[in-house]
């Protein structure tokens, strides 16, 4: 098994200096206990978007979502999953949200474009050959909606995260590609 081409960046908690140190506990019962995610939410598979739960942070008005691969073999962290505006008492997403820009109008969640051009969450997808992938769940609890649509970029929702983030969190899965039968 060898070992991927690492991307040359870091992942976006890294970027950001929440005011609050305690941090936001993230967890998925779609993990395994070796820390596999299941087969189910890759791209190889049935690719649903993993139920995410996290702690609440007092003074949080919404969280955002961003999964990136880092083991991805190109330049940048390979984004899977870009999700900002869940409000406060939601406390995590459910399995299989819809890859629609909108959730729940009139204060609606907003889904944003994935690394593969896509809309919502797209599930690991490893190429074939390059071992292990560590996929990151980063959570971020911020003071405030964030005011831009579906079509931001990462870049443009990091500088959003930087002035706004109270605290923030990550759990890390890992998918491999599936072996040739």
């Amino acid at each position: 098994m060898s070992n991927p081409a690492h991307s040359g960046e870091t992942i976006t908690i890294f970027k950001v200096e929440p005011r609050d140190q305690s941090g936001v506990v993230v967890m998925s019962p779609s993990q395994d206990t070796d820390g596999r995610l299941a087969d189910r939410h890759s791209a190889y598979h049935d690719n649903l978007s993993p139920p995410i739960t996290w702690t609440n942070i007092e003074g949080a008005e919404t969280y955002a979502l961003i999964v990136e691969d880092p083991d991805a073999p190109q330049e940048k962290p390979f984004i899977h999953w870009m999700v900002w505006n869940i409000p406060a008492e939601a406390g995590g997403l459910p399995e299989g949200v819809p890859p629609a820009e909108y959730i729940d109008p009139p204060h609606p969640i907003i889904q944003g474009r994935n690394d593969a051009g896509q809309v919502g969450w797209y599930g690991p997808r490893p190429p074939s050959g390059t071992g292990v992938h560590r996929y990151y769940f980063q959570v971020f609890a911020l003071d405030q909606h964030v005011e831009v649509g579906p079509e931001t970029p990462l870049t443009e929702l990091l500088n959003i995260l930087k002035g706004h983030t109270i605290a923030q969190g990550e759990m890390m899965a890992t998918y491999e590609a599936p072996t040739q039968q």
